[in-house]
C-alpha cells in the first residue's frame, strides 16, 4: 500500500551519495509487498554496515521437489554461501547453484561478473513435513533473516498462491498494475478519437459466442464494446445456451439499447465452433473480430485495428498484445508479443487475442466451415493457422487491447482445465504441416498448450560441413569433435581451420585426427585472427549442402543436436538455424539475440537457469528471431555464398548478427530451435575483451554495426516488443 512506502526525495538521495562508501550506487530500487514473506528487499544504508540486500524472485512447489531462485549481496558485493537448514539449524541436503545476475547488477551498479544469484532445489519427499529455512550468508559472515520453506503438502498450495501474483515468474509482471495505468491511452486522446469520422467502408463484425455467461461479465463485455472510440461496428451475440437460456432476456434488452447489437437465439445448445460460425454467417462487416463472452476490450481497440488497415491495405490478419484480469479487475501477466512469428505460432497459439481477420480471407480459408468443429477446443488455433497460410500480410499491434479474464472457470486461470483442447491443438499444427507439404511430426510440449516439432529428414541425409576455427586448446577441440561423433546424424564432414597455433602437440593431434577419420580435414589459415574470414575460408572449401559454424569450445548434448539444426532448415523459407547454449554451470548463455539490448544487441535470457521457461515459454519454444549466435549456427551453403559470407570488417564481434540481419533482408527466416542444445565454454580460446587493443577493436566494430543497421535499432527488433526492456535480457517491462 502506498502509505507503507518510504519515498526518499532528491536531497536525501544526494546526502546518501555523499556519505555512503558504496560509490557504485547510482540507482536504488525499494519494493515491498505487505504480508508476503517471500518478497523481501530493503535498501542498504550507510548506518547499516551489516545490512544485506536479498530477494526471492521465483519459487515453485513441484511433485517431489521445491525450486527457489533469488539473489543476495552486501556492502562488499559478496555472497559466500547459501544453505537450507531445519528448525535446529542443521543443514539438510539441497542442490544449490550459484550464478551471475546481470539484471540485479545493472540496477545496483555492481560488477556483472559477480555471482549474486542462486538457485536451490530441495527433494523434500524424505523430510516428512519438517520445517525448513533458507539461510544466506555473505563473505563477512552477515546472514539475512531465515526464509521459511513450506514442506507440508497441505500448505504448499497456499504458500504458492501467496507468492504468485498472476504468473509463474514474478519478474514478468512486476509493477504491471501501475505500468498499465501509466501507459493506458489518455482520456483526452480517446475523446479525440471519438470526434473523428468513422470510415463508412470499414465495418467490423464482432463475433461473440455466448453460453450461459455470468450476466455481470456479459454486461461488462458489451459495455467495453459500446465504449469503442471507433463506431462503425456490429456486435453479434450468438446465444448457444439452448432453449432455456438464462441470458436470453438480458441480451435482448441490451440489443434494444443500441442498433449495432444483434442477437441470435438457438433452440439447442451449441459448442464454440458451431456458435461462432452462426455469428459469422449472419455478419455483414468487412472484418471479423473474435471475442470471448466474458472478456473486455480497451476503448481504443477497434480504432487501433482501423489505423493498421488504413496504413497497410494488404493486411489480412491483425493481432494485438493482451493481458489478464485477476479477480477484482487487477491487470496482470501482460503478453507483449513479437511481430508475426510462424515458428513460434507452430509451438503455441501466441496470437490468441485480439484477432481480426479480413472477411475475404475468412471466406477463402473455409474448410468448408469458418471454424472447424473437428478441432473443438482449439478451433481458433486451427483457423489462425489456415489464415496465415494464405494471408498477404499479418500485422501486430504492440498494445494490450484485450483483457482476458482469469476466474475459476476460465482457461486463463487454469490452462489444464480443458485438456481435450491441447490434443486438438496438436492435431491443428499437424494439419497445418500436412497442408503445407512439410514432413514433420508434432508432439506435446513441456506444458499444456505448447507443441514440439520434429522434422523427418530425407534419406540420404543432407551433407553438413562443420567449420571449426581453432588455435591450440586441443582438449576443447577434442571434446567438441567427440560430441559431434556421438550424434545420430551420419552425413557430415568436419573442417578444422587452424589459425596460428604454437604448441607442437596441436599439430600432432591434427595428424592423428585426419589419419583416423576420413571425414575430418585440417585447413591452414596463417593470417591474423579474423573470425569472419576464417569461416569464409572454411566455407569456400566445404562440400556440404549446409554449413555449421561451430566454436571449438562447444559440446553438443544428446544425440539429435545435428538433426534438430538441420530439420527447420529443410524448409525453403529458412536461411539459418541457431541453438540453445549453456554455460558449464548449466545457466543459459544463448537463447537467441535481441537487437537493441544494451544499445546494440545481446543474448536473451542469459544467466537464467537451464530449467527456466522464460517469458511466456520463449526459452523452450522454437521461434523466429532477428539473429542467433555463430557459436553454433547452421546456414544453407547457397545462402552463405549468395551473401558473400560473413563481413570481414567484423573481425570478432557482431559478424554473426550482421550476417543474420542480411539473411532477414533476403526475406528468409532465422530460426531458434531450443531442442538443439550445447554447452559453450565461452571465450576460452581467444579470451575476453579486456585489453586496450581489444577494447578499441570492439568499439570500432560496434560503431560500424550501429551505422550499418540504424533502421532496426531505431524501430526496434520485430521479434521483441517495444513495451519490453532493452536494459535487461529477461523480457521485463520497459
Amino acid at each position: 500500500k502506498k502509505e507503507d512506502l518510504l519515498v526518499w526525495r532528491g536531497e536525501a538521495i544526494r546526502q546518501l551519495m555523499k556519505t555512503s562508501p558504496m560509490k557504485a550506487y547510482r540507482k536504488m530500487r525499494v519494493t515491498a509487498k505487505r504480508g508476503d514473506p517471500y518478497s523481501m528487499l530493503r535498501p542498504l544504508l550507510p548506518s547499516d554496515p551489516e545490512g544485506i540486500l536479498y530477494c526471492i524472485d521465483h519459487m515453485a512447489h513441484r511433485k517431489h521437489d521445491f525450486l527457489l531462485r533469488g539473489w543476495c549481496f552486501d556492502r562488499e558485493y559478496s555472497l559466500d554461501r547459501v544453505l537450507v537448514v531445519n528448525a535446529k539449524d542443521v543443514e539438510v541436503p539441497a542442490e544449490i547453484t550459484r550464478c551471475r545476475r546481470p539484471d540485479v547488477a545493472s540496477v545496483y551498479g555492481l560488477p556483472e561478473e559477480r555471482e549474486l544469484g542462486f538457485t536451490v532445489s530441495i527433494d523434500y519427499t524424505e523430510l516428512k513435513n519438517m520445517p525448513l529455512y533458507l539461510e544466506v550468508e555473505t563473505a563477512r559472515g552477515y546472514t539475512c533473516e531465515k526464509l521459511p520453506i513450506e514442506t507440508d503438502p497441505d500448505k504448499r498450495r497456499e504458500a504458492d498462491e501467496r507468492f504468485r501474483s498472476g504468473g509463474k515468474d514474478r519478474h514478468i509482471i512486476t509493477d504491471y498494475e501501475d505500468w498499465a495505468r501509466d501507459h493506458a491511452t489518455a482520456g483526452a486522446e480517446l475523446e479525440q478519437q471519438r470526434a473523428g469520422q468513422d470510415d463508412p467502408k470499414l465495418r467490423f463484425s464482432l463475433l461473440v459466442p455466448v453460453y450461459r455467461t455470468d450476466p455481470a461479465l456479459l454486461r461488462e463485455l458489451v459495455g467495453s464494446v459500446l465504449a469503442q472510440t471507433y463506431g462503425n461496428f456490429e456486435l453479434i451475440l450468438s446465444d448457444g445456451s439452448g432453449e432455456a437460456s438464462p441470458v436470453a432476456k438480458l441480451i435482448d434488452e441490451m440489443a434494444a439499447l443500441d442498433a449495432r447489437i444483434r442477437v441470435l437465439h438457438h433452440d439447442r445448445q451449441l459448442r464454440i465452433a458451431e456458435n461462432t460460425n452462426a455469428a459469422a454467417e449472419n455478419a455483414s462487416g468487412d472484418w471479423f473480430v473474435f471475442l470471448d463472452h466474458d472478456d473486455l476490450l480497451t476503448a481504443d481497440a477497434l480504432y487501433e485495428l482501423a489505423a493498421v488497415i488504413h496504413s497497410d491495405p494488404d493486411a489480412d490478419l491483425i493481432y494485438s498484445d493482451e493481458d489478464k484480469l485477476l479477480p477484482g479487475d487487477v491487470p496482470a501477466e501482460p503478453h507483449f508479443k513479437p511481430d508475426f512469428n510462424p515458428d513460434l505460432l507452430n509451438c503455441v497459439n501466441y496470437i490468441c487475442h485480439i484477432t481480426a481477420v479480413r472477411r475475404d480471407l475468412a471466406e477463402r480459408v473455409k474448410n468448408p466451415l469458418l471454424l472447424d468443429p473437428a478441432f473443438e477446443g482449439a478451433q481458433d488455433y486451427d483457423f489462425v493457422l489456415r489464415c496465415v497460410e494464405r494471408a498477404r500480410r499479418v500485422e501486430h499491434i504492440p498494445k494490450a487491447l484485450y483483457h482476458w479474464r482469469s476466474h475459476k472457470d476460465s482457461t486463463a486461470a487454469d490452462p489444464a482445465s480443458k485438456r481435450y483442447a491441447f490434443e486438438a491443438g496438436k492435431r491443428a499444427v499437424q494439419a497445418h504441416y500436412d497442408r503445407c507439404g512439410i514432413n514433420a511430426v508434432v508432439s506435446m510440449g513441456a506444458y499444456p498448450g505448447l507443441y514440439r516439432t520434429d522434422y523427418i529428414l530425407p534419406d540420404p541425409e543432407p551433407l553438413i560441413s562443420i567449420i571449426i576455427p581453432n588455435k591450440d586448446h586441443i582438449e576443447d577441440l577434442e571434446k567438441c569433435i567427440r560430441s559431434i561423433q556421438q550424434q545420430d546424424y551420419s552425413r557430415y564432414e568436419i573442417l578444422v581451420i587452424e589459425n596460428n597455433s604454437t604448441q607442437e602437440e596441436t599439430f600432432t593431434y591434427y595428424e592423428q585426427l585426419q589419419a583416423a577419420h576420413s571425414n575430418i580435414r585440417v585447413l591452414f589459415w596463417d593470417k591474423p585472427f579474423n573470425y569472419s574470414l576464417i569461416n569464409n575460408f572454411g566455407a569456400a572449401n566445404a562440400r556440404g549442402e549446409y554449413l555449421l559454424l561451430l566454436n571449438n569450445d562447444t559440446q553438443m548434448l544428446g544425440g539429435d543436436c545435428l538433426a534438430q539444426l538441420v530439420g527447420p532448415a529443410l524448409r525453403p523459407e529458412v536461411g539459418a538455424v541457431g541453438a540453445r547454449l549453456y554455460y558449464p554451470d548449466r545457466t543459459i548463455q544463448h537463447a537467441g539475440v535481441i537487437i537493441g539490448y544494451g544499445g546494440i544487441a545481446g543474448h536473451a535470457f542469459q544467466n537464467m537457469p537451464a530449467s527456466a521457461n522464460g517469458y511466456f515459454s520463449r526459452i523452450i519454444c522454437a521461434s523466429d528471431l532477428s539473429a542467433v549466435t555463430a557459436a553454433c549456427m547452421l546456414v544453407k551453403a547457397k545462402v552463405y555464398r549468395q551473401l558473400g559470407g560473413l563481413d570481414g570488417a567484423f573481425r570478432v564481434a557482431f559478424n554473426d548478427i550482421d550476417f543474420c540481419l542480411r539473411i532477414r533482408e533476403r526475406g528468409l527466416l532465422v530460426v531458434y530451435n531450443p531442442f538443439a542444445e550445447l554447452i559453450h565454454y565461452e571465450s576460452k580460446s581467444r579470451g575476453y575483451e579486456d585489453t586496450p587493443g581489444k577494447i578499441s577493436r570492439f568499439n570500432n566494430e560496434a560503431d560500424r554495426f550501429l551505422k550499418k543497421w540504424p533502421d532496426i535499432l531505431t524501430k526496434g527488433d520485430p521479434y521483441y516488443n517495444p513495451n519490453l526492456s532493452l536494459d535487461r535480457n529477461d523480457f521485463s517491462l520497459k
